[in-house]
């Protein structure tokens, strides 16, 4: 690789690697499965640098490489029967007033495990939309699918999420629960 296209890649992995990451974990919900599949959607990014770089829309292929790098993942069998048991830990959040954040937490937590729940597409449609902040557009092009398709998976995608959280939120706080989150 020429020394310019490898500092242009070099620019492009320091400005994306971590919110390539952040939408690894969304879909899959571990964070070292998340790391390692930023890192196989890097590698392949870098393996196809030179025709890919002339292309104004970088950041949208580094998430269809992600994606679809995770769908790749779940497809292998012994993903499908390897479970995760193990509850994810707390940790402390020094931005916020304790008692706030307690209460963040738990509703964070909430949602991630019934994002975690979602068919992959709708999941996929989810973190795009909402957690990466892309237009419907942007998504149908990460998804290879048409605007009308991620409309339709991101509505359902949303009651599917509203209806687990709701049932999650009444696991934990016994029938006397109302509506947490909306």
């Amino acid at each position: 690789m020429r020394q310019t296209d490898e500092e242009s890649f070099r620019r492009f992995a320091t400005r994306y690697a971590a919110s390539l990451r952040r939408s690894a974990f969304l879909f899959c919900g571990d964070w070292h499965l998340a790391e390692d599949l930023m890192q196989q959607t890097l590698v392949k990014v870098y393996r196809s640098w030179s025709r890919i770089q002339q292309d104004e829309s970088l950041a949208n292929y580094g998430r269809t490489v992600l994606l679809r790098t995770w769908l790749d993942e779940k497809r292998r069998p012994w993903r499908r029967s390897e479970h995760t048991a193990e509850a994810v830990p707390d940790t402390a959040d020094d931005r916020h007033d304790p008692a706030n954040g307690v209460h963040r937490m738990w509703v964070r937590d909430l949602v991630h495990r019934g994002l975690l729940t979602l068919p992959p597409r709708q999941r996929a449609a989810l973190v795009l939309r909402y957690f990466d902040d892309l237009s419907v557009a942007e998504t149908a092009a990460v998804l290879g699918c048409s605007e009308g398709t991620v409309k339709s998976q991101t509505a359902r995608g949303l009651d599917t999420l509203r209806a687990s959280v709701a049932r999650l939120s009444a696991e934990e706080l016994g029938p006397t629960a109302g509506r947490v989150v909306t």
